[in-house]
């Protein structure tokens, strides 16, 4: 979910629909991702404190409907933690309701904090935290330029769930295309259950006008998944997610890429979401003439 600014668009979780979105920085500083546009119209910037305060202080009227607050852009977490502590310092005094203060972080940027700085950000109200994991594969993070390989990633995301901050962690189907599909899924799945996260989210692949992807797609490099096939691989992904017994970890797949709406806890909807996977795939199966350029943005 976006919206349009004089600095470039401003993209949120669908969960943060009536948050209060605070541009602590200005677009992404990998921004470096084949698969992604979100911030390449946008050169990186830290905003100045005074800028910040500014927003603040511009949404002080609203204070008493504002209970949660999003940090944009794309990875906050790149703040020195001295900063972070002081931009959740002064929310807390600014806003009297507030619950929850969240944001999207890079792997890169959450192993640059030490286990003690993310317990500081915790107790200083960051709650929850929006981790793109995209794939556990090695070969398709190096193929998609994540920046971090396997390890890296998973180790990033345990590092979250140790602090005590929810993670809110974000895979992409058809992300390894039909050559990679499989190695991509279980990879996946078991990069879930060595993260364990609260909730996890399942997109779809769109390829987006501008991004190396695309041009892969366009000389024949990369070959989508259609939407059977997709289903397919979520299935895959899903009956290999074995989390440990009590654990409680909400899966959602009801973003505007999907085909498909799933909604279930994992490990106790396992059963249903596969059923419906399968319902799914064997539906879609049908369409016999998908175009990849429908998933083309």
């Amino acid at each position: 979910m976006y919206f349009d600014t004089a600095d470039g668009m401003v993209f949120r979780p669908p969960s943060e629909a009536y948050s209060f979105i605070l541009r602590i920085t200005i677009g992404c500083s990998h921004n470096a991702c084949t698969y992604c546009t979100m911030y390449r119209s946008v050169d990186f910037r830290v905003r100045p404190w005074e800028e910040v305060l500014a927003q603040i202080e511009a949404a002080k009227p609203y204070a008493q409907h504002i209970r949660r607050i999003f940090l944009a852009d794309g990875n906050a977490m790149v703040l020195a933690t001295d900063k972070l502590l002081a931009i959740l310092h002064v929310l807390q005094q600014s806003f009297p309701r507030l619950q929850r203060v969240s944001c999207y972080a890079g792997p890169k940027d959450i192993l640059n904090k030490t286990p003690l700085e993310l317990a500081a950000l915790r107790e200083a109200g960051l709650r929850l935290v929006y981790y793109g994991l995209e794939s556990g594969d090695e070969l398709v993070l190096r193929q998609i330029n994540k920046g971090v390989d396997a390890a890296e990633a998973i180790a990033a995301g345990q590092r979250i769930v140790a602090s005590g901050i929810k993670l809110s962690l974000m895979v992409i189907a058809g992300l390894g295309g039909q050559v990679h599909s499989s190695r991509h899924a279980l990879h996946t799945a078991q990069a879930v259950n060595a993260i364990q996260p609260q909730m996890l989210s399942a997109l779809t692949l769109m390829l987006y006008r501008g991004s190396e992807l695309l041009a892969e797609f366009e000389r024949g490099e990369f070959v989508p998944l259609p939407p059977a096939k997709i289903m397919g691989e979520l299935y895959q992904l899903v009956s290999n997610i074995d989390l440990p017994p009590g654990s409680h970890c909400l899966f959602r797949s009801t973003h505007s890429s999907n085909q498909v709406a799933l909604a279930g806890t994992l490990s106790k909807d396992k059963n249903r979401l596969l059923a419906e996977l399968q319902m799914a795939e064997a539906r879609l199966s049908q369409l016999i003439d998908w175009d990849p350029y429908n998933n083309v943005e």
